[in-house]
């Protein structure tokens, strides 16, 4: 009974990785050139949101100081 058990699990886990294995297969990575696209993009608007975080910053900053300072 315990090795049915046994055989079960890995069966499922064979399976798994098997099945895994197979959708792998199926995926289209990008080319280089995507690649090189794709991070430009998020580097350009990660510095993009990090502008505008600091100017908002120094917007609500002020406007807290001119109210503290009332």
């Amino acid at each position: 009974m315990a090795n049915e058990n046994k055989e079960k699990k890995t069966g499922r886990f064979g399976q798994f990785f098997k099945e895994v294995s197979g959708e792998v297969k199926k995926l289209s990575w990008p080319t280089k050139k995507e690649l090189v696209s794709y991070t430009l993009t998020v580097i350009a608007f990660i510095l993009l949101m990090a502008v505008v975080i600091y100017a908002l910053d120094l917007v609500f900053g002020e406007g807290l100081g001119l109210l503290v300072s009332l």
